[in-house]
């Protein structure tokens, strides 16, 4: 048997290469506490415990060739709630959260507010659990995430609606009504820029959820912004995640529109991450 301290730092010894040694630890010890049911400071405390689990060495071969750890142990962090993620759902990072935290800022329980291009149901349920709304409601194509969001909705606790639907329909999949507010996490990378990118996101996740062409990359946020210009009621707010070199490009977009009030707000790195205007 191994204990707790030599099995971090197999995994971390394993994903040289792939990460930065911190990282490399930082991803060790998730799987650890995971698998062994323990939290971090446990970790701390007692390394030199013998480990329980007893399939480790696959878990390594899977970080090691690139698979998230989010998908290693089928969850992640979010806005403080805990999210189920797979193969199939795009993984919730950390700057989406900042979205939220703008969206509930400008809105109340009493708002409507439609989720497009949901995933994993991170920003609707998140804003739901926030608000104690129970007028949220999203929508995503893909039935395989919609099942992961629909169980982060009941493992949270809240009322979420979830529909079925491609917002590239020109119907904005047939929604009616006045929403007080519309946010979106569109994919938005243009396909150019995926050799940039980590074999952990672009060899598991999907990229329906990622990737743009590249002769197109403003295609969600124009799609979105002309089912805003219907299903918003005057003076309602849109907001978008964007990619970070696009921030111009999508302010323009917005005021061609006709949205008003049209700003750029920068990330905890300071990069260019969200855009909110008003109808």
């Amino acid at each position: 048997m191994s204990t707790r301290n030599q099995t971090v730092h197999r995994i971390a010894d394993s994903l040289t290469g792939l990460y930065d040694r911190n990282e490399a630890m930082r991803i060790a010890r998730m799987v650890v506490t995971e698998r062994e049911g323990i939290s971090f400071s446990q970790l701390i405390a007692d390394p030199d415990a013998e480990t329980s689990f007893t399939g480790y060495e696959t878990l390594e071969r899977q970080l090691a060739a690139g698979r998230p750890v989010q998908y290693v142990i089928g969850r992640c962090e979010f806005c403080g709630l805990e999210f189920e993620v797979g193969e199939g759902v795009l993984i919730p990072r950390p700057e989406t959260e900042e979205l939220v935290d703008l969206v509930c800022r400008g809105n109340s329980s009493e708002s409507r507010i439609l989720d497009l291009c949901t995933g994993s149901g991170c920003i609707a349920v998140s804003i739901a659990r926030r608000l104690g709304s129970y007028r949220v409601e999203a929508v995503d194509i893909s039935e395989k995430a919609l099942c992961y969001a629909r169980r982060n909705a009941a493992r949270a606790g809240v009322d979420v609606l979830f529909m079925r639907g491609d917002v590239l329909d020109g119907n904005c999949c047939g929604l009616e009504g006045e929403y007080d507010a519309i946010v979106s996490n569109p994919p938005y990378i243009p396909t150019a820029d995926m050799a940039e990118m980590h074999v952990n996101v672009t060899g598991y996740e999907p990229h329906e959820a990622l990737f743009v062409p590249d002769y197109n990359a403003l295609l969600f946020y124009r799609a979105i912004a002309d089912a805003g210009r219907r299903l918003l009621g005057e003076g309602g707010r849109l907001y978008f995640e964007i990619y970070e070199r696009l921030g111009d490009e999508v302010c323009a977009l917005l005021r061609e529109k006709g949205y008003r009030d049209v700003e750029l707000h920068r990330d905890m790195n300071s990069k260019p991450r969200m855009v909110c205007c008003r109808k």
